[in-house]
């Protein structure tokens, strides 16, 4: 049987990424100020930074972390905001400075928030001052020594700050009550660092960059330990399969995922920043006749997303409306495209919808789909540039063309470990070194993958992972409950949604009194939709609960 181990199938693409020795994430960072100076660089609500902005205020910010509250090389400090332009000044001043990004989702609970923050070992966090109650809740169980609260119009200038950040926390108020002891604005914090000296730490391709948390294909939540050689990597691998197609200082990029989500992080602000591209910030992408409303004030030729955004775009009237004459590519990534939505993407834009794949753990980009590809073809695409893609099977023995098996990947993009747990690294690496995905997938002659299913339990709602160990032990914890199961049920809308099936220890609960018990403890896209009440579960022999019986 031919065996499947593939590298750059695609012809032109290099065979192999050289990355400097000396060069990190930082030297990146800063060559792009340095050519793009007076470039626009992040735009967001109207207001825009040009590189040379980003240098300024990641020079101050920088200096306020290092000087100011005297952060060491590699400690870590966590980020938990929206897509506002404090989010990628606070990532890039952070690299800057040598210290390693927390990336937080800010709608985390204070259960996930505490987990987070702990287990990163987290010196400081900026905040967005909607979520800092959840922070107050828990700083106390945390490392967390330093704080610097943001707002939602603080970065958009007189007058415009003021009246947004007065309709945020006034008339529509989403701002909580919150007290945190000796806090700084972030206005405050650049002022600070504008007055002192920013004393960087010097970083390699080893350091870390950043602790990415992730279920990976078991368990609880765990960092990825992404390096700035990792990072570099996968950027410059990503570069050369846009190349062709893109054209430096000119292209500008819809971020509606958000920045905190790894392909975002990647593509849209690494990648695009080292060809001088222009992002605009969506910090709401669910509010989609705003959403909307931004994406005709400017002439975008990138456009990244999931499934279901496509999706609700395309079923949105005014959408159809909008002029699409700049667009070149769009990316679809974090969950399956689905066909139908990809087809009417390309008949109302005019542009194919490109399929790509990765995980957290591969920084994320293994596969994508060749640029110019005319039309969807359900396939995840061909490996990238230095990328090598290995189908197995239980025994980890390599499997031939057209047999289906676990997605194996090798490659500098591919992270250092999990954070502190050497056991859960262990179990995601094969011995020869390769990063089990635990997704099956088979490959064709050509060199095309395509995903046949998940040999893991986890689940995937609108691009983002859910672990079902996480929901049980919530839904356990709750004294009505005797055990319980999460499963992935198809769903129109998000791909999948949760459903979970429980026996009652006592009789008078109900779905709902679970769904409210959820909602205090967990995300809003890992609540469950459908609440299922079972005399008992299925179980193996030695007591563990079958999933899949339950899913099929």
């Amino acid at each position: 049987m031919e065996k499947v181990w593939l590298k750059q199938y695609q012809e032109g693409i290099p065979e192999g990424i050289t990355v400097d020795p000396q060069t990190s994430l930082v030297e990146l960072i800063e060559s792009c100020f340095e050519k793009y100076h007076s470039l626009p660089a992040f735009t967001c609500m109207g207001k825009t930074l040009t590189y040379k902005d980003m240098d300024a205020y990641t020079t101050q910010l920088g200096a306020y972390l290092t000087a100011h509250l005297g952060l060491e090389k590699g400690d870590r400090v966590a980020v938990m905001m929206p897509n506002i332009l404090q989010n990628p000044i606070s990532i890039l001043a952070i690299l800057r400075a040598g210290l390693t990004v927390v990336n937080v989702n800010p709608l985390y609970t204070a259960r996930e928030l505490e987990y987070q923050l702990k287990d990163s070992g987290a010196k400081a966090i900026i905040i967005v001052e909607n979520f800092a109650h959840v922070l107050e809740n828990v700083i106390a169980n945390t490392p967390v020594k330093h704080v610097v609260v943001t707002s939602l119009g603080e970065m958009l200038g007189f007058p415009k700050s003021m009246i947004v950040n007065f309709v945020i926390r006034k008339v529509k108020k989403m701002v909580p009550p919150f007290h945190l002891k000796d806090h700084h604005t972030f206005s405050q914090a650049l002022e600070i660092g504008d007055s002192k000296s920013f004393k960087k730490h010097q970083v390699g391709l080893e350091d870390l960059a950043f602790l990415q948390y992730t279920g990976g294909t078991t368990g609880v939540s765990k960092g990825a330990m992404l390096t700035h050689g990792n990072l570099c990597s996968n950027v410059e691998q990503a570069f050369q399969w846009l190349a062709k197609y893109v054209d430096i200082g000119k292209e500008i990029i819809i971020t509606a995922l958000p920045l905190y989500h790894i392909f975002a992080l990647t593509a849209n602000c690494m990648t695009f920043m080292k060809i001088g591209g222009h992002n605009i910030l969506i910090p709401n992408p669910r509010d989609i006749p705003g959403f909307i409303k931004e994406l005709a004030k400017y002439p975008f030729t990138a456009f990244t997303g999931v499934n279901t955004l496509f999706n609700v775009l395309l079923n949105d009237p005014n959408f159809m409306e909008l002029d699409f004459k700049s667009l070149k590519m769009t990316l679809g990534g974090g969950m399956a495209v689905q066909k139908p939505v990809a087809d009417q993407w390309q008949k109302v834009t005019n542009v194919p919808l490109i399929q790509a794949y990765g995980l957290t753990e591969t920084s994320p980009a293994a596969c994508i789909n060749p640029m110019d590809l005319p039309e969807f073809n359900g396939s995840i695409g061909l490996p990238i540039s230095d990328t090598e893609v290995s189908i197995r099977d239980d025994d980890n023995k390599e499997l031939g063309f057209g047999e289906a098996g676990e997605i194996c990947i090798k490659g500098p993009q591919v992270m250092k470990g999990y954070w502190q747990k050497p056991e859960e690294t262990k179990k995601v690496f094969t011995e020869d070194g390769w990063l089990k995905t635990g997704d099956i997938a088979t490959i064709d002659n050509k060199g095309y993958v395509y995903i046949v299913d998940r040999k893991k339990d986890m689940i995937l709602v609108s691009g983002f992972n859910v672990y079902p160990n996480e929901i049980e032990d919530i839904l356990v914890s709750h004294e009505g409950v005797l055990e319980a199961a999460a499963v992935g049920v198809p769903d129109a809308k998000s791909g999948e949604v949760v459903k979970v099936f429980a026996v009652k220890k006592d009789q008078s609960l109900t779905a709902e009194d679970l769904l409210a018990f959820c909602k205090q403890n967990l995300t809003g896209y890992k609540i469950p939709k459908y609440v299922e009440f079972r005399e008992e579960l299925p179980k193996t022999n030695v007591g563990k609960i079958l999933r899949r019986a339950l899913r099929d």
